[in-house]
C-alpha cells in the first residue's frame, strides 16, 4: 500500500564516514518525533520544512526506554517538496554496518516498514515528481560506468528525453484533434487542404523519432561498454596486450603458445570509453578437446561482440590460422581493429600483406604489447571509431533504454501508415487512429498507460535506499 511510511539505509552498506536512512510516508514526522531529541532533550520543531536538526537517536523497543542510540544529523522535507513528493526523512547518523542497521530497526519498530527496492523513486514517479524516463536515469546514475555514460544520464534525469517526446506528442494531439473537431462539425471546420499540413508534420516528428532511435546503439555503448573481443592465433600476444591495457598482470602470459584455453573477461576505462574486454583462447586447429572448445567459444566471443581486436605476431608469416580469422572477419563485416604486434622484432608480415585479406576499412596499427608501444594511438582509435571525438561535450540526446527505444520504433511504425493513408488518400478518420497509436507508444516511455506489472519490473531493478 502507497499509504504506509516506508525506510531503507540509502548509502551503501559498508564501513564509511557518514550513514543515511531514508523515511516516507504520512508517518514519517511521527515517527522521527519518538526516537530523536534535540542536545537540551526535547522533541524536534518540524515546523519548518527542509532544515537541519542537530541531535541524538533514541533506542525505543521493548527492552529499553529513550536508551540513546547515536548523535546524528536530521533532515525533515515536508511533502510535495521532496524526492517522493510525500513527507520525507533523512537521518545523518554514523557509518558504521551495525550502527545504520540498529537505526533503521528503530525507525521500522516506530512504525515503518522496509522499503522494497526502487521504492522511493516508484513513489516519486506515482506522485508525478518524475516521469518513467526521468526515473530510468536514476539508475543509470547510480550504474554509470564512464563519463560519458553518467552526462547521458543526467541530462536524460533533468527531463532532456521526456521535453522531446512530449513535444512530439503535443503535435500530435494537436492533429488528431483537429481532424476529430473537423468530422464532429464540418460545416464550420474544413479539412480540404488539411492533409498536406499533416503530410508535414508527421514527417517531421518521424525524422526527430528516426534520430532518437538511431542514438540508440552509442546510448547503448555509453551505458554498457564496448563488447570487445581479443583474437589471434595462439602466442600471437593477446594476454599481453589485454595486461598492457589493464596496468597489472592480469592474463598468464608464457612462452608455450595455447597458455589461454578460455576466455577472460575484464572491464577497462580507456579515455571515458569502457572496454569489456575478452581475452580468448588462441584460434587454430587443435586435437586438444579443452583447447577446441576455447576456440569456440573465441569465435562466438568475435561474433556477439561489437569490436574485434585481431592481434597479429609480425615476427612469423601468417599462417591458415590468420586467414581463418580474416576470412571471419571479412564475413561478418565487424568492426575491427588488426594490432601488427612485436615491432621490436624483425618483421615477417607487412600491413600490405595483411591489407590484402582484410575488409577495405579495417584500421591496422602497429604495436608492441611487450614495450607498451603503440598502445596510446590504439586507446585514440577506438574512441575515434566509437564516438567521433565529441560525443561528451554536445548536448545531443542518447536513448538507452531498449524499452524506450522499441515504443519509438512502434510510433515511427504508425506515422509510416499515417503518410500511407495521406497517399492512398484515404478516410480522415484512418489519420487519427494512426496518430493515436503514435502517441500512445510515445506516451509509453513517459510512463502513461503503463501496466503495473511492467512499473514493479523497471523499480525491481533499483537498489534498496533508492
Amino acid at each position: 500500500m502507497e499509504s504506509q511510511t516506508i525506510a531503507a539505509i540509502a548509502t551503501g552498506l559498508t564501513e564509511s564516514g557518514i550513514g543515511i536512512i531514508r523515511i516516507s510516508g504520512p508517518e514519517s514526522y511521527e515517527i522521527i518525533r519518538k526516537i530523536f531529541r534535540t542536545k537540551s532533550g526535547k522533541e524536534p520543531d518540524l515546523q519548518e520544512s527542509h532544515r537541519v536538526h542537530y541531535g541524538f537517536i533514541m533506542n525505543v523497543s521493548r527492552e529499553t526506554s529513550d536508551q540513546f542510540l547515536d548523535e546524528v544529523l536530521m533532515l525533515n522535507m515536508k511533502g510535495p517538496r521532496s524526492y517522493t513528493g510525500e513527507d520525507t526523512i533523512e537521518i545523518d547518523c554514523h557509518g558504521g554496518v551495525l550502527m545504520m542497521k540498529r537505526v533503521l530497526d528503530t525507525v521500522i519498530r516506530s512504525g515503518a516498514r522496509l522499503a522494497e527496492p526502487g521504492e522511493f523513486t516508484k513513489r516519486a514517479f506515482l506522485n508525478g515528481r518524475l516521469d518513467l524516463s526521468q526515473a530510468e536515469a536514476v539508475i543509470d546514475v547510480i550504474n554509470a560506468k564512464n563519463d560519458r555514460a553518467l552526462r547521458a544520464s543526467v541530462a536524460q534525469l533533468k527531463g532532456s528525453v521526456s521535453r522531446r517526446i512530449r513535444e512530439c506528442r503535443e503535435k500530435l494531439l494537436e492533429d488528431t484533434a483537429y481532424i476529430e473537431a473537423a468530422l464532429d462539425d464540418p460545416e464550420h471546420i474544413e479539412l480540404d487542404g488539411f492533409s498536406e499540413k499533416l503530410g508535414q508534420d508527421v514527417e517531421e516528428t518521424e525524422k526527430i523519432l528516426r534520430h532518437l532511435i538511431d542514438t540508440a546503439e552509442d546510448g547503448r555503448i555509453m551505458k554498457e561498454g564496448i563488447r570487445t573481443a581479443i583474437v589471434g592465433k595462439p602466442n600471437a600476444g593477446k594476454s599481453s596486450l589485454l595486461n598492457v591495457l589493464l596496468g597489472e598482470e592480469r592474463a598468464i602470459v608464457t612462452d608455450i603458445a595455447g597458455t589461454t584455453r578460455d576466455t577472460l573477461e575484464e572491464t577497462i576505462n580507456l579515455k571515458g570509453v569502457t572496454l569489456n574486454m575478452i581475452d580468448t583462447a588462441g584460434i587454430r586447429e587443435t586435437e586438444d578437446t579443452v583447447e577446441r572448445i576455447g576456440v569456440e567459444r573465441a569465435l562466438k566471443a568475435a561474433r556477439e561482440a561489437d569490436l574485434v581486436i585481431y592481434v597479429v605476431d609480425s615476427s612469423v608469416p601468417l599462417e591458415e590460422a590468420d586467414r581463418q580469422i580474416t576470412s571471419f572477419l571479412n564475413e561478418n563485416q565487424k568492426k575491427a581493429i588488426v594490432l601488427l604486434n612485436k615491432n621490436d622484432l624483425k618483421p615477417a608480415v607487412t600491413e600490405g600483406e595483411l591489407r590484402d585479406l582484410l575488409p577495405k576499412e579495417t584500421r591496422i596499427l602497429s604495436v608492441s604489447a611487450k614495450e607498451e608501444a603503440g598502445i596510446r594511438e590504439l586507446e585514440d582509435l577506438i574512441e575515434e571509431m566509437f564516438y567521433r571525438g565529441g560525443i561528451s561535450y554536445n548536448d545531443e540526446l542518447y536513448i538507452t533504454s531498449a524499452r524506450q527505444k522499441e515504443a519509438l520504433i512502434h510510433a515511427v511504425s504508425s506515422l509510416e501508415q499515417v503518410k500511407n493513408s495521406i497517399a492512398q488518400d484515404m478516410p480522415e478518420d484512418f489519420y487519427s487512429i494512426d496518430l493515436m497509436n503514435a502517441y500512445t507508444e510515445l506516451g509509453y516511455i513517459l510512463g502513461e498507460e503503463v501496466d503495473e506489472d511492467l512499473v514493479n519490473e523497471i523499480f525491481s531493478k533499483f537498489c534498496m535506499g533508492k
